[in-house]
């Protein structure tokens, strides 16, 4: 897995961040201090690396030695894997430390600990991720994403949305499309031909893909080619009711619990690392039908779930097929 760059519980260790950085520590979603400036700006840091001494002490110095304030730390320290993960949100003035600054200071930090991945990002001033958005008949997670979108709850910009079926000029989403200048491209797929081709090429300047309900396998040579992150929505509570139909699998099953699965695409169907799943509970009174819409709502909270945590800066690779989700 990819994170875009800026060029586009293991609570012993927490106790290391040098107190100056913790003045302002919050639980996520509080305001901030009322002391703050105005022009403070707000700040997101991953890191990941080998498991080391010192590693959370040198973090909040980098930031604190800046006039930084870190208002929330999330430390994993898997036992026995000798590595380290952790997330950071501070606040700073960027009249105080540039962005090329913060920039260097993270990459020097990043070097002496051999980094995996060290993430910066300024949700405010850097670019949004471009997106291109592939689905096929159903609507429901398309829609429910353009509309998360519009108002503002998604860190994104949707570049295209590309599908394998035709829409109506006088449909909703297609005249929510234009409305908006997004394009729209219907490619029909055959057997033998999945116009993959096509697809790479409308969607090279995008940063990762959202699959919101396409009801086709991408091949190992298109996701060799695009080389960044792919999202994908399935409905059903993976590793349970792979493939397609889940929603009747569960139901002939008998299940009393239902869900949705939204994870990396890889070469293996439905078997990429879980970013995020949401569960209802079901009886025996609920039809294929009430399956099918108790599915439908979870699938889209799921995926939009998903698409924020992985903008925000979350997700991070975990062993061969897992992930951390701060």
């Amino acid at each position: 897995m990819n994170l875009v760059r800026r060029a586009s519980p293991s609570l012993p260790n927490l106790l290391g961040i040098a107190n100056r950085s913790l003045k302002s520590l919050r639980i996520p979603g509080e305001p901030l201090d009322s002391s703050s400036s105005s022009s403070v700006t707000h700040g997101i840091h991953v890191f990941h690396c080998p498991d080391a001494v010192g590693i959370v002490a040198k973090l909040s110095d980098c930031i604190a030695s800046r006039g930084g304030n870190i208002l929330g730390a999330d430390v994993f320290v898997p036992e026995n894997k000798h590595v380290f993960y952790a997330r950071s949100e501070f606040i700073f003035d960027p009249a105080k430390w540039s962005r090329s600054q913060m920039d260097e200071d993270f990459l020097k930090l990043s070097r002496k600990f051999n980094a995996l991945r060290s993430v910066v990002r300024v949700p405010l001033s850097d670019p949004k991720y471009k997106i291109a958005v592939l689905a096929s008949k159903q609507d429901h997670c398309l829609v429910d994403l353009l509309h998360q979108w519009q108002e503002g709850r998604l860190p994104v910009d949707v570049n295209c949305v590309i599908s394998n079926h035709d829409r109506a000029p006088n449909t909703h989403v297609v005249r929510f499309l234009e409305r908006h200048g997004i394009p729209y491209h219907c490619l029909h797929i055959t057997n033998d031909d999945k116009r993959e081709g096509e697809i790479l090429g409308l969607v090279q300047n995008t940063d990762f893909l959202v699959l919101a309900r396409y009801m086709q396998v991408l091949s190992g040579n298109f996701l060799t080619s695009y080389g960044k992150d792919i999202i994908n929505i399935h409905h059903g509570l993976l590793p349970s009711f792979k493939g397609g139909n889940p929603s009747r699998q569960a139901f002939d099953a008998g299940v009393k619990l239902i869900g949705a699965t939204s994870h990396f695409v890889t070469e293996e169907l439905d078997c990429g690392p879980i970013i995020e799943q949401m569960v209802e509970r079901v009886s025996h009174r609920d039809n294929l039908q009430s399956f099918v819409q108790k599915s439908e709502n979870l699938e889209k909270q799921c995926l939009s779930k998903a698409i924020k945590s992985y903008c925000e800066l979350r997700v991070l690779p975990y062993e061969k097929n897992k992930t951390v989700v701060f």
